[in-house]
Order: structure tokens, then sequence, then C-alpha cells
């Protein structure tokens, strides 16, 4: 009897994964039994399987089960299948081990009952620990969501929802990154509460106090603060019109071994840059020589063309991380975003999402997914992108005008980066600016450490670029 003793979740972990395994099906098993075998090495890249008759009878199953066993490894990343030859080793190495750090270890080891009312392997749940739906279904929340239509056969779950997020959705992201020429596997993909949460847990698993982590300069400001708070040395990488200068990335490698690499690709936060494929292929390059990850965010995808250089496309999610997220496309409240790489890294996230906040919300999740499935979103998307382009190409004529040095991006994004004349103090305009009720966005936040000696800037919101209120002080300010 194990009763309040700190071992007692090890044990429940272990029946829950022992029910998982009676449950197994015939293809299941040689699935596992031949991926123990080719993460061991019992074969050598390039070399040739069993034929799918052979291996049947080795394994006393039918040609049809073999060959699913066979395809769901090529799946999985782990055979190539020749057409007429037949099954080889991939020369893709996708084992990457990614342990989890102990501590992590031992607090997911802690609450692996959890995991149990999140993934709902059994039936009959006397270990549960809240009541059932069924429950709820009288409950004035019922009530609420009586006109919510189920994206799929099953009714809407008063419960927490999948560990990983709603399925239907992730499948749905899956094709989606497949038109960006991302290929991700059915467990390399984890929904979040948006791009924050995504780099949240990318932090918390990676990233120990003391390791040197860089990010563009400027760049994404909120990032600043959780590295700052997992107590990283910050490098800042200057952004350019084509991403991150090349040179100046070199140049700091010659000091410094970074654990990751936080970057944009397309439609920057701040600047509006976008990623140049001479770019993206040296940074996976220095990636590769000098062994760090690339975490690549991709806020703004849905609006963008899928063909636009992607550092994950590239790669193929090898050393790449990749984050995305609904917030900037539908709505701030709707906390929902992803992310996708390899499942050896994206395992240990969905354990620590897990401990730290149980599960992402099924009702946003289904919410999103029946907008997407009713051809609400894609409409919605449409006449985004029309009032993304309208405004972009205003605010930058306007701002012109005013006299700043606008730096535009390639593609119409939500951001424009301003340079403010040399005599221009830019917090003391930012000052003036919130006397009158205007609210800027000065550039040093934006700047890894507030590097001084920079260029006053600001960052300008397309869709209030070309406000009189703002342009008037503006005219004002920098006579």
């Amino acid at each position: 009897m194990c009763q309040y003793r700190h071992d007692c979740p090890s044990k429940i972990l272990g029946t829950v994964m022992a029910g998982q395994h009676r449950r197994m099906t015939r293809v299941d098993s040689i699935v596992e039994h031949l991926t123990t075998m080719l993460r061991a090495g019992a074969y050598k890249v390039g070399e040739r399987l069993p034929s799918v008759r052979q291996a049947a009878q080795e394994h006393d199953v039918s040609k049809n089960t073999m060959a699913e066993a066979y395809d769901r490894l090529v799946a999985h990343g782990l055979l190539e299948a020749r057409i007429g030859s037949g099954y080889y080793v991939s020369h893709l190495d996708l084992s990457h081990p990614s342990p989890s750090h102990p501590h992590v270890a031992e607090a997911v080891d802690v609450v692996s009952l959890l995991r149990e009312q999140l993934d709902h392997h059994y039936e009959v749940r006397p270990g549960d620990g809240r009541p059932p739906a069924s429950w709820m279904e009288d409950s004035e929340l019922r009530r609420y969501f009586v006109n919510f239509k189920a994206a799929g056969p099953d009714s809407v779950d008063f419960g927490y929802g999948s560990s990983r997020g709603y399925g239907p959705l992730r499948e749905w992201l899956r094709v989606q990154l497949m038109d960006r020429s991302i290929a991700v596997r059915s467990d390399g993909l984890l929904l979040t509460h948006g791009a924050n949460h995504a780099f949240d847990l990318i932090i918390r698993h990676l990233i120990e106090p003391g390791d040197t982590v860089f990010v563009d300069d400027p760049g994404y400001y909120p990032l600043f603060g959780k590295l700052t708070l997992a107590k990283a040395q910050i490098v800042g990488i200057q952004r350019g019109p084509d991403g991150p200068e090349l040179a100046d990335l070199n140049a700091k490698l010659v000091t410094h071994r970074p654990k990751i690499f936080f970057t944009q690709s397309q439609a920057h936060n701040p600047t509006g840059s976008s990623l140049s494929p001479g770019t993206a292929f040296g940074l996976l390059q220095a990636s590769e020589r000098f062994g760090f990850h690339l975490v690549e965010d991709d806020t703004f995808a849905d609006l963008l063309s899928p063909t636009l250089p992607r550092l994950s496309a590239l790669d193929q999610l090898d050393r790449v991380l990749y984050v995305g997220t609904f917030s900037k496309t539908l709505s701030a409240s709707l906390r929902s975003g992803f992310v996708a790489g390899n499942p050896a890294i994206i395992g240990p996230l969905s354990d620590i999402k897990m401990v730290t906040g149980v599960a992402t919300s099924d009702y946003v999740e289904r919410f999103i997914f029946n907008l997407i499935n009713g051809g609400h979103y894609l409409r919605h998307l449409r006449r985004l992108r029309a009032r993304l382009e309208d405004a972009h190409r205003i605010a930058v004529t306007e701002l012109t005008n005013v006299g700043l040095t606008v730096y535009a991006g390639k593609i119409p994004g939500f951001y424009l980066w301003t340079e403010l004349p040399p005599d221009i103090d830019e917090l003391d305009l930012v000052h003036k600016a919130a006397g009158e009720s205007i609210f800027l966005a000065p550039g040093q936040v934006f700047r890894p450490g507030r590097t001084p000696g920079r260029r006053a800037a600001m960052r300008v919101n397309v869709a209030y670029g070309a406000d009189e209120r703002f342009l008037d002080f503006l005219k004002r300010s920098l006579r």
C-alpha cells in the first residue's frame, strides 16, 4: 500500500502505461519494436530492411499488417520507401535525445497522476480528480454553450482536454505547415496559450541560469523579460532588411556559445523586415557548426504567402523549433498558439506544460477550429489582409511626409520601424506624447540591454500610423 507516499504517482503512471500496452495492436507492437532497434543502431543508415513478405513471416502477421507497420515508420521519418525496391533506413536522424533536466523530470513524475486525467486511457475512472462531464449537462454552464456546435462527432466536454491540445486543430495545423513545406510528425506539435507560452516552455526546458541566448536586435521585448527571469545572458544580433546580420552573428560566435537563437522570420516585430533565402541558409549553417537551436517565430504566417523563406522549411525541424499563434490574427483574448519541432523536444515541452498549466483551453481550441472548419477564418483573413495592405501603404506615405525615416519591410506587416532626427530625445518625445494621450513605443525598449548609442527610433503600428492627432503631434514635435 502506497497511500500518502512520495512514490505513489510513479506506480500509478506505471499502471497507466501498462494499461496502454495491454491494448496495443500488432501494428503498434511491431512499430515500437522496430523503432527501438532503429534508434539503437541495429541497422545502418541506407541499409535495406527485410521485405514485407519476409518480415511478415518473422513477426507472424499478415503482409497487410507488416506493410502498415513499415508505412508508419516511414511517416515517423525512420524509414524511406523506394518504389520497386523496398524499405531503407532513412538518412534523417530524428533521434536527437533531449532529456529533461533532473528537476523537471522529478516534477513531471510527481504529477504523473495528472497525465491520465488529461489523456484518458481508462473507461472507469475512480481515480479521477474531477466530476464526470455528464454532471455538467444541466448546469448553468451548459446553457451558455447550447449553441456551441462541436467540431467533430464528439460533444463539448467540460473537462481539461488533452495535454497536447485539441486533436483536430493540431491536425489542421500540420496540414497548414505542409503548405509552407514544413513536415511535422503527429507527435511533433503542441498547442499552447499563444506564442509567449511556447517561448516560456522552450526556455524552461532548454535554458539554465548563465546560458547564452541570441535574440534579434531590435527584437521582441517580452521575450527579453522571460530570458531575464531565466537568468540567461542575452546577446543581441543586429537585425537588417534581410533578417539577422550574418556578419554580426559570426563575429559574436567567436566569443559566445549560444544555446538558442530566437528570431522572427517574416514581418518582424518591430522592424517589419523579412528573412531572405541567403540569410536563412547562413543561419542554419551557423546553427549546425556551433550546435545551437533556432526558435523561429512566425506569428503572422496566416496573413503571408506560404512560399516565403522559412528556417523550418529548410531545416525540417531538426535544429529549428517553429512557433505560431492565432492571437495576432484573431484576437488577443483568444490565447492559442503552438510549437512544432522534433518530437524528442516536443515531448518534454508537453510535460512542462502539464506541470505548469495542466492544459490549454479545449473551449478556445474548439472555437477556433469551428471558425476554420466553417470557412469563417479564411474570410476573416482575406478582410484582414486587405486592411493591412491599405493601412501599411498609407502609413508609410504619411510618416515619410512628416519627415521620419521609415523602414517598411519588403512585405506589408503590422509594424514600421521609424528613426527620429538626431536632435530628438526618444524618451522626451514619449513623455510629451503621453501628455496628449498618445501612446508611443520607444525604440530602446526593443533593444536587449537597451543598448546605448543607437539612433532614436520608435515602432509604429500601421493601424494608427495615419491617425490625424498622431501626425499633428509629430509635425509639431519634429519641427
